[in-house]
C-alpha cells in the first residue's frame, strides 16, 4: 500500500475498473436467481409488502410496518418492471449486491490508493457466502449494505489530502440517510462518522498535533480545514435526514404526525420483538459462525434438495478476526489512517448490536461488519511488498475460492445438494 501520492478524485481508470466490477458481479449474481420459484424465508414478509405498495386501493400499507420503506419500494419497482415472479422479486437484490461489491472496491481505493489491494478486497468480499446469499434473496439487508459501503467510501476518501471534502461528505450523508431508509441499522455508520468528526474537531480546537506528523496519520490538524459548522450541519445532518424522510413521502405525503407515528411503531416493534426463533443467536457468536441461519431446505426429487444456508465463508471470516486485531494494533501503535478507519467501521457495524434494545438477533446481521472485514484482510496482506507476501495473497485467495465452491451447493438453491453432501458440510452440530 502506498500513501505518498495525494488524490483529489478517483482517476478514470479506477472508475472504469469499478464499473466492470459492478457489471461482472451483477451478471454472476443473476445466475439461477429464480430458484426457488416461490418466496422463501423472509421473502414471505417483504414480497407481499412490496406488492402492496403497487396496489393503489391501499391508501396506507399495512404489511411489514416494522421497517422503513426504501428497500421495499425498490423491490416494488423491480416487480413493476419485470413482473410478479421470482426474477422480479430478486433482481434488485442482485443489482444492489453488485453495487455493494463496487462499494468495497471504492473503499479499498479510498483507504489504500492501490487498485490491486482494492480488487483483492473486492474478490474476498465476493467469495463470502453471506453476501452472495443476501444478494439473491428479496430481503432488506443487501440494500442497506450497498448504501453503507458507498457512504463509507466517500467518508474515507475525505480523509485524503487535496480531496474534494465537501462533495464527498455530501455523498456520504446522502448514502447514510438512504441506508437508514432501508433498515435502521444504517444509522450505525451515520453515528460513527458524526462521532469521528466530533473527536477530530475537538482535537483541532485544543490545538492537538502529533510531534512527528506523518502522511498516514489518522488525525491531522488541518483535516477538513475547509469545512464550516453549516457545512457539517448540512452534510451529516440535514442531507441524510432529508433523504430518509423523502422515502416516506410516497406513502404518507407531507404528514408529520403520520411520519412520526411510523417511526414510533418501528422502534416499538423492534424493541419488543421477543418471539423465539430456532436460528436466533447472540452477537458474540457471529464472527465465529456458531449459529448460521437456514433460509431454505426442501426436497426437489430423489435425494435432491434445494438448500440456502446463510453461512459466511469460514476461510474468510475466521481469518478476519486476527486481521481486525492487527488493524487495531497498527492504529494505536503506528497511528495509521487506513487501519483506524477499518477498525472504526467494523466496530460500529458489529458492536452496535451489543447495546441495541432488541431481544433477538440473527447471524446475518453480521453481514456489513463481515464485508468490511475483507478490507482488514487486504490491509494485512498488502502491508509488505516482498515475494512472500505476494504468494501469501494468492494462496489465501485460492483458499477462499475453495471455501466458496465447497459451500456453494448450500448457498445457491439452483445447484441442489444431496443428503450426503449436506452431512459432509455440517462441520458442527450447531450448523444443523
Amino acid at each position: 500500500m502506498t500513501d505518498t501520492h495525494p488524490i483529489a478524485r478517483f482517476e478514470w481508470r479506477g472508475a472504469a475498473t469499478g464499473f466492470i466490477v459492478f457489471l461482472l458481479a451483477y451478471f454472476v449474481l443473476l445466475i439461477g436467481i429464480d430458484t426457488p420459484d416461490h418466496p422463501y424465508f423472509d421473502e414471505t414478509h417483504y414480497v407481499p409488502a412490496a406488492r402492496q405498495l403497487l396496489q393503489t386501493h391501499f391508501a396506507v400499507p399495512t404489511l411489514n410496518l416494522e421497517h422503513p420503506p426504501l428497500a421495499k419500494e425498490l423491490m416494488a419497482l423491480s416487480i413493476w418492471l419485470f413482473g410478479d415472479n421470482p426474477f422480479g422479486w430478486r433482481t434488485m437484490s442482485a443489482l444492489f449486491g453488485a453495487l455493494a461489491l463496487s462499494g468495497v472496491y471504492l473503499c479499498g481505493r479510498a483507504l489504500f490508493d492501490d487498485r490491486r489491494a482494492a480488487l483483492w478486497a473486492t474478490a474476498i468480499a465476493a467469495l463470502n457466502q453471506m453476501l452472495f446469499v443476501q444478494a439473491r434473496i428479496a430481503m432488506l439487508d443487501i440494500f442497506a449494505l450497498a448504501f453503507v459501503l458507498w457512504g463509507l467510501a466517500a467518508f474515507m476518501a475525505s480523509f485524503r489530502e487535496h480531496a474534494p471534502t465537501r462533495k464527498l461528505l455530501y455523498v456520504a450523508g446522502l448514502c447514510f440517510g438512504l441506508a437508514t431508509a432501508c433498515k435502521w441499522s444504517g444509522i450505525f455508520v451515520w453515528g460513527l462518522c458524526i462521532a469521528i468528526v466530533a473527536v477530530a474537531l475537538v482535537l483541532r480546537r485544543w490545538g492537538t498535533r502529533f510531534e512527528d506528523p506523518r502522511p498516514t496519520d489518522w488525525y491531522r490538524w488541518d483535516l477538513w480545514a475547509d469545512m464550516r459548522a453549516r457545512d457539517w450541519l448540512m452534510c451529516l445532518g440535514l442531507v441524510p435526514l432529508a433523504a430518509y424522510v423523502a422515502t416516506w413521502l410516497p406513502i404518507y405525503g407531507f404528514s408529520p404526525a403520520a411520519l412520526w407515528e411510523a417511526q414510533r411503531r418501528i422502534f416499538q416493534d423492534n424493541a419488543t420483538l421477543i418471539t423465539p426463533h430456532p436460528y436466533m443467536s447472540a452477537w458474540p457468536s457471529w464472527p465465529l459462525l456458531a449459529r448460521p441461519v437456514w433460509f431454505l431446505f426442501e426436497k426437489a426429487g430423489d435425494d435432491r434438495y434445494l438448500a440456502v444456508l446463510s453461512l459466511g465463508n469460514p476461510v474468510i471470516l475466521w481469518s478476519a478476526i486476527p486481521a481486525v486485531v492487527v488493524c487495531l494494533r497498527d492504529w494505536i501503535v503506528k497511528r495509521r489512517r487506513d487501519a483506524f478507519l477499518i477498525v472504526a467501521s467494523y466496530a460500529a457495524l458489529y458492536l452496535a448490536w451489543m447495546v441495541l434494545p432488541r431481544a433477538i438477533g440473527f447471524s446475518f446481521y453480521y453481514l456489513p461488519a463481515a464485508t468490511v472485514a475483507s478490507l482488514a484482510l487486504a490491509y494485512c496482506f498488502f502491508r509488505g511488498e516482498t515475494r512472500r507476501w505476494l504468494w501469501a495473497r494468492w494462496i489465501f485467495l485460492a483458499a477462499a475460492l475453495a471455501g466458496f465452491v465447497l459451500f456453494l451447493p448450500l448457498s445457491a438453491a439452483a445447484i441442489e445438494t444431496s443428503l450426503a453432501g449436506y452431512e459432509r458440510l455440517m462441520w458442527f452440530a450447531s450448523w444443523r
